[in-house]
């Protein structure tokens, strides 16, 4: 029952998504088919990337099974894939529709992160994304910990849950009070919070993709984090030096990654002061910035 139950969140998160995308649509006065193509573009390159992904960085599980890479209701579905495939997914479909890039991602970029909040719960029915041994049993209680194999490690598909729901709330909030800072700033701030986030979840986590000694996701998350970073700045017109916390953060970030647990706390207070300027930014500047 546990593995219907991951597609069945899967599935769940994508509905969620484009219930969020239609009521979008209808908002700023969008063709009307619009979400519906954003799903058919986007969904399925999700998934198939997102399976690719995953696939890559454990190749020795597959490779002695080549068809069980076709079983995705095992699990084994990367967010990030997911992220790339759909990414792309919305691209063509911008050309095909001759629509701005960044105006459909900036549509999609708040449903994402809510489809993410929901999907991460298939991860708990499938015994996955679970980080570290809890072994205090003052704290071997859910949600703080989750029983796996019959032992208890940090939820940490729980923490992202939480983390995603309240950037879905957060992306509202700047929606509403940024829609003039010109297009592809409410995807930028998809990019910075998500990547935040997961960077310092996936750091709690025993089932990290890694390649050589680095956590695969860790590194993406940062590379998100600086392409936000570029993007707020371009966009927003915002002064060049405001990337140099965030560029701080990620060489501290690459010294932590080989064994330089000093850098870690340094990299989150640099990445820290990078967010919290931009958001003043967003928040108490009034400038406009032409689309």
């Amino acid at each position: 029952m546990h593995l219907n139950l991951y597609g069945i969140f899967i599935a769940l998160g994508v509905i969620a998504a484009e219930f969020y995308m239609g009521r979008e649509v209808r908002r700023l006065s969008l063709p009307s088919d619009l979400a519906v193509d954003m799903a058919l573009w986007s969904v399925p390159l999700a998934v198939l990337f997102s399976r690719i992904y995953y696939v890559i960085f454990t190749w020795e599980r597959y490779k002695g099974d080549f068809f069980s890479i076709f079983r995705v209701w095992e699990g084994g579905l990367a967010i990030y894939g997911g992220v790339i495939g759909g990414a792309l997914g919305v691209y063509l479909l911008s050309k095909r529709r001759k629509i701005p890039f960044f105006t459909l991602t900036d549509l999609v970029a708040p449903g994402l992160i809510l489809g993410q909040a929901i999907g991460r719960w298939g991860n708990f029915f499938n015994g996955e994304a679970f980080g570290n041994a809890v072994t205090d049993p003052a704290w071997q209680f859910f949600p703080v910990s989750v029983q796996v194999g019959g032992s208890w490690h940090l939820a940490t598909f729980f923490y992202e849950s939480l983390w995603n729901l309240a950037g879905f709330g957060l992306l509202l909030l700047l929606r509403k009070r940024t829609e003039k800072k010109g297009q592809g700033w409410l995807f930028a701030c998809y990019l910075l919070w998500y990547g935040l986030g997961r960077m310092m979840i996936e750091g709690l986590r025993t089932d990290s993709l890694m390649l050589g000694q680095l956590r695969v996701s860790q590194v993406v998350s940062v590379a998100l984090v600086v392409i936000a970073g570029a993007l707020m700045v371009y966009k927003l017109k915002l002064g060049k030096l405001l990337l140099l916390p965030s560029l701080i953060g990620l060489v501290l970030l690459v010294l932590a990654a080989f064994g330089q647990a000093w850098a870690l706390p340094l990299a989150y207070i640099a990445l820290a002061i990078f967010v919290v300027s931009v958001l003043y930014q967003a928040f108490f500047t009034k400038a406009e910035v032409p689309a």
